[in-house]
């Protein structure tokens, strides 16, 4: 299977509502996005002219209209998180989720508006995203990594 990975980075806080340890209060990351997308031709020798699966180009508008965008320099909460601190309601930058912003449910919220922004020939694959440089989340298509 011949896979592209584009790597992105954007910044952005967050607090997890209901959490008893650090990550309770408001905090931020520097996030690292690893973006990796297959094509639906099997079974070929070579890519005909231009011998791309996707130009990286491609992938990149894809993912900052739809993720980069939409995230970078935001704070993220939940809306049990708001409703309990109704103050941080005048936060020009805040965006409310149903959901705990965290890194597991960035990644499939994520996933879901990049599977939206890709041609029918290209598929997501894998994507990556670390929250510190040492952790991360990861979500795979393992449909797409089977018969390897």
């Amino acid at each position: 299977m011949l896979t592209l990975t584009k790597i992105f980075h954007f910044e952005m806080a967050h607090a997890i509502y209901g959490y008893s340890g650090a990550c309770k209060d408001i905090h931020g990351h520097s996030y690292e996005l690893h973006v990796t997308v297959s094509s639906s031709n099997k079974g070929i020798d070579f890519l005909p002219s231009p011998g791309f699966i996707i130009d990286f180009k491609e992938i990149k508008q894809a993912v900052l209209s739809s993720v980069i965008q939409l995230l970078d320099h935001k704070l993220v909460l939940s809306k049990d998180y708001v409703n309990k601190n109704s103050a941080i309601q005048a936060q020009a930058n805040l965006v409310i989720w149903n959901a705990e912003p965290t890194a597991e449910n960035l990644l499939l919220y994520i996933r879901n508006r990049i599977s939206e922004n890709l041609s029918n020939q290209v598929q997501l694959a894998k994507l990556k995203l670390y929250e510190t440089k040492d952790s991360y989340a990861e979500w795979a298509d393992h449909t797409k990594f089977q018969n390897r």
